[in-house]
């Protein structure tokens, strides 16, 4: 008869749901460049929110409260994951990806106009804040880059947050100024 195995610790696997979230519906598995493939469907997710707040008339408190609510659910689903696959901050966690675009297409919110507008306007509108974001992102400026050094979750979601908020604070006198210069 064998001798019982060392007792080591067992893992504590994540939710199916933080699975989900974390890898942003299977996108973060997208090759190459999972973090692109990531922000963009965190833009086509954010598009679909935003035509089915202002479709079905949902309050409108909604559409900026969105990037807040993602952001902490995205902190408790990276962590989970974090946690169960052992790595720091692993490239398939798209998560913080969708929490940052969000917060960086926001100021689309408030600057938007209710006349229609060509298609070529709204490309270039949603274009801005994404290429920005991205931007940031692999740039990781200054407390960008800090931000990922904070543990679990929190490490691998702030720093996409701040990456996030500066895209916006460009993006919104640009969208500004688009949305008043440019009738294409």
């Amino acid at each position: 008869m064998e001798p019982n195995p060392p007792h080591r610790p067992t893992q504590r696997k994540a939710p199916r749901p933080a699975w989900w979230l974390a890898t942003g519906f299977g996108s973060g598995y997208l090759k190459p460049a999972p973090g692109t493939w990531g922000s963009l469907a965190g833009l086509a997710a954010w598009l679909l929110l935003v035509w089915v707040v202002r479709g079905w008339a949902l309050p409108s408190w909604m559409l900026p409260a969105a990037p807040l609510a993602l952001t902490l659910m995205a902190v408790w689903a990276a962590d989970g994951v974090v946690r169960e696959t052992g790595q720091k901050d692993p490239s398939f966690v798209v998560a913080d990806e969708w929490a940052g675009i969000w917060i960086a297409l926001t100021p689309l919110l408030f600057t938007g106009t209710v006349q229609p507008q060509p298609w070529s306007l709204w490309a270039a509108r949603l274009v801005a804040p994404f290429l920005l974001f991205r931007l940031f992102d692999i740039w990781k400026p200054g407390a960008v880059d800090r931000a990922q050094h904070l543990p679990g979750g929190w490490g691998v979601v702030a720093d996409d947050v701040l990456a996030g908020l500066l895209a916006a604070l460009i993006a919104w006198p640009l969208d500004r100024w688009l949305v008043a210069h440019l009738k294409i």
